[in-house]
């Protein structure tokens, strides 16, 4: 059914004529793609649509919606990551696995070992690249919903906010840190979940808190178990910044599939 691109329209109906964004429409113009010639558009909002290209200029392209294609591959729980930023390119790995996995939220953090700072138009500009890295994973993996990268924030600041707000709060749902201390193992902290029935989580949203580069200090940590955070390990060997979280969020998806 050809490509797939994300178009940020309000609202798209059958019938309808689109301008694709200037992305979608050079990607075309590359694959060499005529008038007539199928794709799907989706709104990452979660709907998606059977297209067929209508009108190609030298720098745009019209498609015309033609029928609403059902998707259902996302988590029945919305897992939120906040990450201490890995430095590099890291980052953009780390979001692009993240996005083929699931998640719903990635909460860049500066931490007290962070190789990555990041303030002012500078981690604007990250975040929008970010965003921008996500929507292509979406596009590639088949998700209709577009995950939210959030702006950067200092942990500590986020942490305690987190911990004021009745609304954060129950977006963020079951709170794990990710330590390399002692601490249950996922799958025993899983277990602890309340359920509504086998294989179902009654709590639909979990957040995971994973460190930068050489791991939270031990002042972030304990701030982190005092404001109610659960200390889990995955295992005894050292993952990295960008390998932790990943894994994660791998055991969610493999005990809640889609």
């Amino acid at each position: 059914m050809g490509p797939r691109f994300l178009i940020n329209e309000p609202v798209m109906q059958t019938g309808s004529t689109v301008a694709l964004p200037e992305g979608p429409a050079r990607h075309i113009q590359v694959l060499r793609m005529q008038p007539g010639q199928p794709l799907r558009v989706f709104d990452g909002r979660g709907q998606e649509w059977l297209a067929r290209i209508e009108e190609m200029g030298r720098k745009h392209v019209t498609v015309r919606v033609c029928e609403v294609m059902p998707v259902d591959v996302e988590l029945p729980v919305a897992v939120t990551l906040a990450v201490g930023m890995p430095a590099n390119d890291r980052m953009d790995s780390l979001i692009e696995k993240a996005t083929e996995l699931g998640v719903s939220v990635i909460q860049p953090l500066m931490c007290e070992r962070s190789v990555l700072r990041l303030d002012g138009e500078r981690a604007l500009k990250k975040v929008a690249h970010w965003q921008a890295v996500a929507a292509s994973a979406c596009e590639q993996s088949g998700r209709a919903v577009l995950p939210q990268v959030a702006p950067v924030q200092s942990l500590g600041t986020w942490l305690r906010g987190s911990a004021n707000s009745e609304a954060t709060h129950a977006t963020v749902g079951q709170r794990a840190i990710l330590s390399t201390a002692q601490g249950l193992s996922l799958l025993e902290w899983l277990k602890g979940w309340p359920v509504e029935q086998a294989g179902q989580a009654a709590l639909r949203a979990c957040t995971f808190l994973s460190g930068p580069e050489g791991g939270f200090s031990e002042a972030e940590e304990q701030l982190a178990l005092q404001l109610g955070w659960q200390a889990v390990s995955l295992g005894p060997r050292i993952l990295r910044a960008d390998t932790a979280p990943l894994a994660a969020i791998s055991v969610i998806g493999a005990r809640f599939p889609a």
